[in-house]
């Protein structure tokens, strides 16, 4: 099986080698192989390296990322934590979206504000979001 260096891995993997060694330190990623000194990967660090990308996309922290992989190193059901943590990030979706629509709206009225000032308009586009 063919080994990667690090800056091949970076390279394919569109990202920076500080940002391997740095998963790495913090265990996202296993530890790489060494020779004289230099760290060496197989072709899995792209599955690896894909995980993190895609459930950082969608909301997960690299705390949250670390607790899927020691889950699954601990060999136990990975359902039930994950569920959690899905759940919990569409609970932070819809409050997001939520402040979203708010901000929508302010805005909005803002664009129809007809103020001479921008603190005035300010103040009546807040005026308005309280009624």
């Amino acid at each position: 099986m063919q080994q990667l260096s690090i800056s091949m891995v970076a390279k394919q993997a569109g990202i920076k080698a500080s940002t391997i060694r740095y998963y790495e330190e913090i265990n996202l990623l296993p530890p790489a192989a060494r020779e004289n000194g230099r760290r060496y990967y197989d072709q899995q660090i792209f599955e690896r390296l894909a995980f993190i990308r895609t459930t950082q996309r969608l909301g997960f922290s690299l705390h949250e990322i670390q607790l899927l992989f020691q889950h699954e190193q601990q060999q136990a059901p990975l359902a039930g934590l994950w569920r959690q943590l899905a759940k919990q990030k569409l609970a932070d979706l819809s409050q997001l979206l939520e402040q979203a629509s708010h901000v929508q709206q302010l805005l909005q009225r803002g664009l129809r504000c007809r103020c001479a000032t921008l603190e005035t308009c300010v103040h009546c586009v807040l005026q308005h979001c309280q009624d």
